[in-house]
């Protein structure tokens, strides 16, 4: 063999080598299967990993109504951790946490994961969404966890839409009904007053009480 023909031979093998580490690291915890898209917010404290995170709000811009919180929790430790809370430094929002099961807190177990956000997961609801979060900021959250305490990262707010309709707030408050604009009036209705004949004023062929006398005077 060449020298020319060994050298792509060994590029060759090295991509290939490439190309199967990177498949490698889509496993686990990082699998598409789980949803993850990179270009969202992700951080790493102690045993906690929150992945994916996001703000999701209405899907009409400047609609009222709820936002919420979207988020993949993992828990690398060898005990179950509770999801405490989950706030939004700088603003007065408040995030109501509920179980995928509806009642008791969240629970991360050991070795696993809780998905917050979407049909028959666990949900973090902001109740004043509009006021808490806008539609292209980067809004800091802060999730608490019973053992490795707070863990913050910066996420993205983004509408209900494409991607994240299916993870954005569960109450969507029906657009306004249309008023009709304007009233109908009559027009051409007489007014009293203009337009009606008085009496002694312009009435035709009518006789006067002075003109009878003088006709009676002289004759």
């Amino acid at each position: 063999m060449s020298r020319s023909l060994r050298r792509g031979a060994l590029a060759a093998t090295a991509l290939v080598i490439s190309i199967a580490s990177l498949s490698a690291c889509g496993a686990g915890n990082d699998a598409q299967t789980l949803g993850v898209r990179p270009d969202n917010a992700a951080v790493t404290v102690e045993d906690v990993k929150i992945q994916n995170a996001v703000v999701i709000t209405q899907p009409e811009a400047g609609a009222e109504g709820p936002a919420v919180v979207s988020a993949t929790v993992f828990n690398n430790g060898r005990a179950d951790q509770t999801l405490e809370s989950i706030s939004l430094p700088g603003t007065n929002a408040k995030v109501t946490l509920k179980a995928a099961q509806g009642s008791g807190p969240i629970t991360v177990p050991a070795g696993g994961s809780v998905v917050i956000g979407g049909k028959g997961n666990a949900s973090a609801t902001i109740e004043n969404g509009r006021e808490a979060a806008k539609n292209g900021d980067a809004q800091k959250v802060v999730f608490k966890l019973s053992k490795t305490g707070d863990v913050e990262l910066e996420a993205f707010v983004v509408p209900a839409t494409s991607y994240f309709k299916d993870f954005g707030p569960a109450e969507i408050p029906k657009p306004p009904a249309a008023t009709p604009s304007g009233t109908a009036t009559p027009s051409g209705t007489a007014t009293p007053g203009h337009g009606t004949a008085s009496p002694g004023h312009g009435a035709e062929g009518s006789a006067t009480p002075t003109g009878e006398a003088s006709h009676s005077a002289g004759h």
